[in-house]
């Protein structure tokens, strides 16, 4: 606190003015952003009532676990769980099995087709064969109805690939590689041995982003995977908010008040499946977000 004040003390007016002007902006923003997070927290687990009548803002009011109670009663939310979590393992760790050797080998210069082989994968980003030949190619591949589905179509993200290769090629010294040629090593043990160890933070960027997408994966479980011991965490949140909203209507086509007191419940577990879909993704983030602006900025200046 003291030295803060002394640097105060040597800072011109405007200096000061605009600190204090960048503060309250980057704490608006800041509030902006996580008050739509907070408030479905607070809300999935305060009273339905005063939820829809709008007397919750800050503070959680009349708690209530309805919610949480209903969707963890569904024997199909653990099913879910288990599934999404094992998609969710093995997908990142195929992801940067791939991703990393791939975006190793094209960031050496001394690799002759890396430019075409850029090229190509680049390509796949802007052009796709579509909905349909892509359902029938997996048909063929008896990857319908299959877990794999969820992990093998999507072990590389080009996205991914080029911040991995920018980081290689950018972040780790040639003379490094010298170095270690001098003493022996060739490619194999320079990627396992050198480049692996000191590319931690690239690794734990594309490592959460990996782990994210197969998190957040919706649409491969609704159009490849008709076995529902075989289906996703969200595709199971589906189902318990739509069979909840079909309540709800039904109560409301009822007539009187149960229709709106079903709905309030059926917002709340609205808010629960939210909750219960992004919480594990929100507290594992800052055990990487140490790594996550160095891995991101790394490679982006030169020089």
């Amino acid at each position: 606190m003291t030295t803060m004040l002394t640097r105060l003390r040597h800072r011109s007016p405007g200096d000061i003015a605009f600190m204090v002007f960048l503060a309250l902006t980057c704490g608006l923003i800041l509030f902006i952003t996580l008050y739509p997070v907070y408030f479905v927290m607070i809300a999935s687990i305060s009273d339905p009532t005063l939820v829809s009548t709008g007397r919750v803002s800050f503070w959680p009011r009349g708690l209530s676990w309805f919610g949480y109670e209903q969707i963890f009663a569904d024997t199909r939310i653990w099913t879910g769980y288990r599934n999404t979590l094992l998609y969710t393992v093995a997908g990142t760790a195929l992801n940067l099995l791939v991703t990393l050797p791939a975006a190793y080998a094209l960031s050496r210069r001394e690799f002759a087709p890396r430019k075409f082989l850029m090229l190509f994968f680049a390509f796949t980003m802007f052009f796709s064969g579509g909905l349909i030949p892509t359902y029938l190619l997996y048909r063929d591949l008896n990857l319908l109805d299959n877990w794999a589905v969820f992990v093998l179509p999507s072990a590389v993200n080009v996205f991914n690939l080029i911040i991995a290769r920018a980081f290689f090629e950018n972040s780790l010294p040639e003379e490094i590689f010298e170095a270690a040629t001098i003493d022996g090593a060739n490619y194999f043990q320079f990627f396992a041995k050198i480049a692996i160890p000191l590319s931690m933070a690239i690794i734990s960027v594309i490592g959460l982003y990996y782990l994210v997408q197969h998190w957040n994966d919706f649409f491969t479980g609704l159009v490849f995977v008709r076995t529902y011991d075989r289906q996703p965490l969200q595709i199971v949140l589906r189902d318990i908010l739509i069979s909840n909203q079909a309540f709800a209507g039904g109560a409301g086509g009822a007539g009187g008040t149960g229709g709106s007191y079903a709905q309030q419940y059926a917002d709340q577990i609205k808010y629960g499946v939210i909750v219960v879909s992004t919480l594990p993704i929100i507290v594992l983030y800052p055990f990487l977000q140490r790594y996550f602006e160095k891995g991101v900025m790394i490679g982006s200046v030169k020089g």
